[in-house]
């Protein structure tokens, strides 16, 4: 699979990606919400984790949202920007805030993780279809989108409808399907996500969140539309269906510091190698070492491996790759790849 968005136009970048950004709390210790004294800030949104690790690998990147006028609106502008994202294209609402999230530093699978989300009646929120400026979304290779967004708010949904639907000359339209169940209150969320999977050329798509579907080809069966579909499959590793041909590639073994942003990073890398025009087993090594460097910090967002380290550990053998584990540290880029191979 090719990016057909167009390449000559002086504005055009890589990838567009589109969705609300939050200001992220992160405890100072382990602990109920109610128990911890202090937190770090920070900043998460699954659309721009995925437009900060393009950025920092290289890729020319536009995020596209809005933010409240206010301090916390400053503080996501600016330091996405600072990944060297062009942030030209948020917009600033005066009538809105930026949203915000709290999080336990359990691991968000178990029963003692807790999220706080404040982010009813946010800037982002107030999306539509008509509120971003359709030039800037759509002058990139790829237009990033996530099923996050259409859950905001009934204009939000409104305006992915508008994004995913098939049009001559549109960007390759990326989706990661995010099924978060809390967002979507007594809304059919599983219909309107596979709808919206449906008008997409790439899909993202955990197996753990895929409607009650146990299998890969399962999940396919669901979504026969996109070119291509990547079902992820937790530490197992992930499968690649384009068009007849069908890829599973196992995750290396990770050190897991906390399994937080690992899905956008895997969607970064993946990304960032078809933009690069690589073979789908290596596309799917790219998102993988991404997904481990995220895996392997506290917060949602980590340094990428320099490219030619990257480039070197998707070379390994099937054995090599196998005997593979990464642990905290390992994208420092003075490190050799045999350093990082090794037996359990």
């Amino acid at each position: 699979m090719t990016p057909t968005g167009p390449c000559n136009a002086p504005d055009v970048v890589d990838v567009v990606a589109l969705g609300e950004s939050m200001v992220t709390f992160l405890p100072s210790r382990p602990g109920r919400l109610a128990d911890v004294p202090s937190f770090t800030r920070g900043i998460g949104g699954a659309e721009s984790n995925v437009a900060c690790v393009l950025a920092a690998a290289g890729h020319s990147v536009r995020w596209v949202s809005r933010v409240g006028a206010d301090a916390f609106g400053d503080h996501l502008v600016e330091t996405i920007g600072g990944y060297g994202v062009d942030v030209a294209h948020v917009r600033r609402d005066p009538g809105r805030p930026t949203g915000l999230y709290f999080r336990t530093a359990g691991d968000r699978a178990g029963d003692a993780h807790e999220v706080a989300y404040y982010r009813t009646g946010s800037a982002a929120s107030a999306m539509s279809a008509t509120d971003p400026a359709p030039a800037a979304v759509r002058a990139g290779r790829v237009l990033h989108l996530s099923g996050i967004t259409a859950a905001l708010s009934g204009t939000c949904l409104d305006l992915m409808r508008d994004l995913t639907a098939r049009r001559p000359g549109r960007p390759l339209v990326s989706f990661d399907v995010n099924h978060r169940p809390g967002l979507w209150g007594g809304t059919d969320a599983p219909t309107v996500l596979r709808d919206l999977a449906r008008g997409a050329d790439l899909v993202f798509v955990g197996q753990d969140e895929a409607w009650g579907l146990h299998s890969a080809e399962a999940v396919r069966a669901a979504l026969p539309e996109p070119e291509v579909l990547v079902v992820k499959q937790g530490a197992a590793g992930a499968t690649v269906f384009e068009q007849r041909d069908v890829t599973f590639v196992p995750a290396p073994r990770v050190d897991v510091v906390a399994a937080v942003g690992a899905g956008d990073a895997f969607a970064a890398g993946f990304l960032s190698a078809t933009l690069r025009g690589r073979p789908v087993r290596e596309r799917l090594r790219h998102g993988h070492l991404m997904a481990a460097a995220a895996l392997t910090v506290p917060g949602d967002l980590a340094t990428p491996p320099a490219r030619e380290h990257a480039d070197r550990l998707v070379a390994l053998d099937d054995a090599a790759w196998g005997r593979l584990r990464l642990g905290p540290g390992w994208t420092d880029e003075t490190q050799r790849a045999d350093e990082e191979v090794r037996t359990s």
